[in-house]
């Protein structure tokens, strides 16, 4: 009974103190509600140095099977982008979605496929056709050409226009190895050489000087054509026909041309040397007329072979850039691409907690006030003379302070619930341990600084001190989650850190483990014990 009265007189004095007040329930309310609505959505995640490109897929692929490729554009865009070490891809699930995001200032910019992507680039090409696609324009590719679009936040101009022109230099890399493909593989077709010789047919006179530079390939096939006997039969033959039945004069016409082939082989030649004749043979031939279908189904894969010959460095029917180079492929990485999803807001699980257990410590000035007065009016000292034991007046001293730390505990929950709308997690009873094993650490600590305390100065320094060094160290201050793993093992030396991982443990996890919630518990109850102990021995009553 003399205890329970002791504890009440000394309860009545901690709720009468205004100060207890402020510093137990409306400061941390206070600092939890600024903190919550000042910091952005994204707090508590870990940040990643990685340059964030989203993309809204809405591409609808091509509509049947080609030879390449064998997956709609978009995603060898994708592929490629992800290719890339530093590059982390976001696949964001619609436009709505990306736009509410660039409005609200959570993304610089989002890359949008739109539904004909894959058609538009695969009508890319070089070639003059009707329902070809260009998509190079003056700063590169044009992305409206290809169904593309970038939503950007005009407030971050910087982030907007690196991910654009990331954007642009891979485009480039999967767009124009598949026109140069496209193209080279029309160079020489039949389709190709009918068009160059449909150009040529519209080239009429030929000038003199292309006349007389075929002077040397006639004069061959004038000596092989008449030197061959098959020819002579021809000739003779003819000659036969023309003089009907008389052999011997045909025969003899066809043996005087034998005999003076060398003088018409001769005058051939002076022919293609004669301007005024190879003028007016000029007029009637056109350029077109050279390339016979025969001749352009020898010439075109020749031609696409010199080519390909002049420029080795290049495959030029290649459709990707690494064929095209000649160089090892570029491997997407499956591990670069995210999926958006709707995370969870981590300011309430974090900031009540961590405010909670840190202000459960600032019970240490109240405390500590209480014993100065106490000492300055010598009550401890009529106490002494009582019938009271050591560890009566300790009991009593130690009870209202943890009814005190309770309810500033249970108040802080509550307030996150009702204000932040904060889940207690799938497991909110063990939060009542939690809370108690807090407050006892707490407490014990408490009485440890007042009974060192003399003054209301000394009680103000330690204790402002004390609780501060500890809030830094055990990451009420800072996150934990945001900590590097050596400081945070450094930081189990505080009752702080132990408390803040069993919150976490129970507001932040969907699966929380119990074991380690109550091993947290267990920890603080011995801190608790620890500085009581201390605060037994280095009290001093008189």
């Amino acid at each position: 009974m003399p205890t329970l009265t002791l504890a009440a007189k000394d309860l009545r004095l901690l709720l009468r103190d205004p100060r207890s007040a402020v510093i137990l329930l409306v400061t941390p309310l206070l600092l939890i509600v600024v903190l919550y609505f000042a910091l952005g959505e994204g707090f508590g995640e870990k940040p990643d140095e990685r340059l964030r490109i989203s993309i809204v897929n809405l591409d609808r692929g091509l509509p049947g099977k080609v030879p390449f490729p064998e997956k709609p554009w978009s995603e060898v865009v994708i592929d490629d982008l992800s290719a890339t070490q530093d590059i982390r891809l976001e696949i964001i699930a619609d436009r709505a979605e990306a736009e509410r995001l660039i409005a609200k200032g959570r993304r610089p910019a989002v890359i949008v496929f739109g539904p004909d992507f894959s058609d538009r680039m695969h009508k890319c090409s070089f070639l003059t056709q009707p329902d070809s696609v260009n998509p190079l324009g003056r700063d590169g590719i044009a992305f409206d050409r290809l169904d593309l679009e970038l939503l950007a936040d005009r407030t971050q101009p910087v982030s907007a226009s690196i991910i654009d022109q990331v954007t642009q230099v891979t485009l480039l890399r999967v767009v124009i190895p598949w026109m140069i493909g496209k193209a080279f593989q029309r160079v020489g077709d039949a389709q190709f050489m009918e068009l160059v010789a449909q150009r040529l047919n519209g080239v009429k006179p030929v000038p003199p000087e292309v006349l007389e530079e075929l002077d040397p390939v006639v004069q061959k096939l004038l000596v092989t054509l008449t030197n061959h006997p098959e020819f002579q039969t021809i000739l003779l033959k003819e000659f036969r026909d023309a003089k009907g039945s008389n052999i011997v004069k045909a025969g003899q016409d066809a043996l005087v041309i034998a005999n003076r082939k060398a003088e018409f082989q001769a005058a051939v030649h002076k022919a293609f040397h004669n301007p005024k004749l190879l003028e007016a043979m000029g007029k009637e031939v056109a350029f077109g007329e050279v390339l016979t279908p025969s001749v352009r189904k020898q010439v075109g894969p020749t031609v696409k072979r010199g080519v390909g010959d002049l420029f080795s460095n290049y495959n030029f029917e290649a459709t990707t850039w690494a064929d095209l180079v000649k160089s090892d492929a570029r491997v997407a990485s499956s591990a670069n691409r995210t999926t958006l999803t709707t995370a969870a807001d981590l300011r309430a699980p974090i900031l009540v907690p961590s405010n909670s257990v840190m202000f459960a410590f600032f019970l240490v000035l109240n405390v500590g006030w209480l014993f100065v007065a106490e000492r300055k009016h010598g009550t401890l000292v009529r106490l002494r003379a009582a019938p009271l034991t050591r560890g009566q007046i300790l009991l009593g001293k130690l009870l209202p302070c943890l009814v005190v730390s309770l309810l500033q505990g249970f108040f802080l929950l509550g307030a996150g619930r009702l204000l932040l709308s904060m889940s207690w997690g799938p497991r909110p009873e063990l939060l009542v341990p939690l809370v108690a094993c807090t407050s006892v650490a707490a407490v014990g600590l408490s009485v440890l600084v007042a009974s060192v305390a003399r003054t209301e100065t000394q009680v103000a320094v330690y204790g402002t001190l004390l609780v501060l060094v500890l809030g830094g160290i055990s990451g009420s201050l800072l996150p934990r989650e945001l900590m590097p793993e050596q400081m945070k093992t450094i930081s189990l030396v505080t009752p702080h850190a132990w408390a803040l991982n069993a919150y976490s443990q129970l507001l932040a996890s969907p699966n929380p483990d119990v074991s380690a919630v109550l091993v947290s518990c267990g920890v603080l109850l011995a801190f608790g014990a620890a500085f009581t102990a201390l605060a037994w021995w280095r009290m001093d009553l008189d």
